[in-house]
C-alpha cells in the first residue's frame, strides 16, 4: 500500500497555520528571552514537520493516523465517548476520548473538514 486510500475514506489535507504561528510567538519572544524563543520556535518547527508527515484518514469504522505508507494508529469510532475542538473560529487543539484513553492533539489538518467528519462518523455513535 501506498498510504491512505482516499476511496477508502476522508483524508484530511494538512494545515500549516497553527505551526507557523507558533514559530512566529516564538521569533517575538526573541525580545523577552532567547531561550524561550528557541524552545518554542523549535516547537513550531517540529509541529511543521508533523504537519507534513502525518494524515488522517477518516475510514467507515475508525479514524486513522498515517505516516507515509504506515498506519501508525488506528481509533474505532465506537470506543469513541465524546470530541471537541478547542477555540472555536480558530481550532488549535483537538480533544477526544476513548473508552480507556483520553487525546488531545494540535490541529495541523483543515479544521472545517475535520469537524465535519467527525459530525458525520462520530456524533451518530451511541
Amino acid at each position: 500500500m501506498s498510504g491512505p486510500d482516499p476511496s477508502q475514506g476522508t483524508v484530511l489535507a494538512p494545515r500549516p497555520w497553527l505551526p507557523l504561528a507558533v514559530v512566529a510567538l516564538g521569533i517575538g519572544c526573541l525580545l523577552l528571552n532567547p531561550w524561550a524563543a528557541l524552545v518554542v520556535s523549535v516547537l513550531g518547527l517540529f509541529l511543521l514537520l508533523q504537519s507534513q508527515l502525518l494524515r488522517l484518514q477518516f475510514s467507515a469504522d475508525a479514524l486513522l493516523v498515517w505516516s507515509g505508507q504506515q498506519v501508525l494508529r488506528r481509533f474505532p469510532y465506537s470506543e469513541w465517548l465524546g470530541w471537541k475542538l478547542f477555540w472555536g473560529p480558530v481550532p488549535v487543539l483537538f480533544y477526544f476520548r476513548e473508552q480507556r484513553s483520553i487525546h488531545l492533539l494540535p490541529v495541523l489538518f483543515d479544521a472545517t473538514a475535520l469537524r465535519e467528519q467527525l459530525n458525520s462518523h462520530v456524533s451518530a455513535q451511541p
